[in-house]
């Protein structure tokens, strides 16, 4: 389940804002702790020749860590991410986002994501973010 609230609070984000012109517009849902979303990329997220930018990989990534906080009204803000690329993602392929929290002590919170191929499950990335709560 979403939270409708939380979207109207950020609409110019520049990973799931619907406001956003240039935004990637992830559209998010929240169940069972666990963060899911998809993202198609199109020729404006190239990086090289027909490969999407790694930036934009890490963006869908922080953002459906961070939305694990942020759909249970939990501000916080990414402290710290590393990113692992597994494989290339194509322009035109889709990719499925998933994020969870591993670990919470007081104000910080570590998160893991994953960015897996529609299309067969392969992994593409996977994240560790540590969030500090506001």
């Amino acid at each position: 389940m979403t939270d409708d609230n939380s979207i109207e609070a950020a609409p110019m984000c520049f990973a799931c804002g619907p406001m956003n012109p240039v935004g990637l517009k992830i559209k998010f849902e929240l169940n069972d702790g666990r963060v899911t979303g998809q993202f198609a990329a199109n020729e404006n997220h190239v990086g090289f020749e027909n490969t999407v930018h790694g930036g934009i990989i890490y963006s869908a990534l922080d953002d459906v860590m961070a939305n694990v906080l942020y759909l249970q009204n939990r501000k916080a803000h990414t402290a710290r991410c590393e990113i692992r690329y597994r494989r290339a993602l194509e322009v035109g392929q889709t990719i499925r986002l998933s994020g969870w929290i591993e670990n919470e002590r007081r104000r910080l919170i570590v998160l893991r994501g994953e960015a897996r191929l529609a299309d067969g499950d392969e992994l593409v990335a996977d994240a560790e973010a540590s969030f500090m709560l506001a």
